[in-house]
């Protein structure tokens, strides 16, 4: 049984930092592909970042240079260092891993960000 948690969202003003985590329990291993998605209120879900087990990463456009993903393999945890967050990052946030295929593949329950004057 594999779970994970995400930690770390909150509020903040624009400009401000955030770090987010994501730790997974259970059967995980490090080959599996970490992601960051959020969802805004009356929006579709999207990815955020991701992150190979070898470290590989992407990020979306929207975040390049102001995000960063990372993960500890020995702590099977996963982070996002979000810097100069703006009001159109706020939303949810949820951590995914594993490898996309049916009882490989899951998902935590969110961590809310809002960033707001």
């Amino acid at each position: 049984q594999v779970q994970l948690v995400e930690s770390g969202g909150g509020l903040v003003q624009p400009g401000g930092s955030l770090r987010l985590s994501c730790a997974a329990s259970g059967s995980f291993y490090s080959t599996y592909m970490m992601t960051w998605y959020r969802q805004a209120p009356g929006k579709q879900r999207e990815l955020v970042a991701d992150i190979t087990g070898d470290g590989k990463t992407i990020y979306a456009d929207s975040v390049k240079g102001r995000f960063t993903i990372s993960r500890d393999n020995a702590k099977n945890t996963v982070y996002l260092e979000m810097n100069s967050l703006k009001p159109e990052d706020t939303g949810v946030y949820y951590c995914n891993g594993g490898l996309r295929v049916p009882g490989y593949d899951w998902w935590g329950q969110g961590t809310q960000v809002t960033v707001s004057s």
